[in-house]
């Protein structure tokens, strides 16, 4: 069997083979882009958080609060506390 190369036979093998990167480049550029929002979307949540923990810390600038406790406060047992800077004075 002879094979014989034709003009339009090569014309649409390059025709193919250009599409061919056309669409590629074309889903490449879909995928950064893609990735780009995904980027954007979660710098701006970052943004959002931060802003929201700027709010809260500057309401609640000069307030005290106490958290924790371990057991005093936790069971109710409020003798256990000690005042750590009484002196006695004879």
């Amino acid at each position: 069997m002879i094979v014989q190369a034709s003009i339009t036979g090569v014309f649409k093998m390059v025709l193919i083979i250009i599409g061919a990167i056309v669409a590629l480049r074309f889903i490449g550029q879909l995928m950064i882009a893609k990735r780009n929002m995904e980027e954007e979307r979660k710098l701006n949540e970052r943004q959002r958080q931060a802003e929201k923990e700027r709010s809260e810390k500057l309401k609640n600038f000069g307030k005290v609060n106490i958290t924790g406790g371990g057991k005093s406060q936790s069971s109710g047992l409020k003798g256990d506390i000690q005042d750590v800077d009484y002196e006695e004075v004879d």
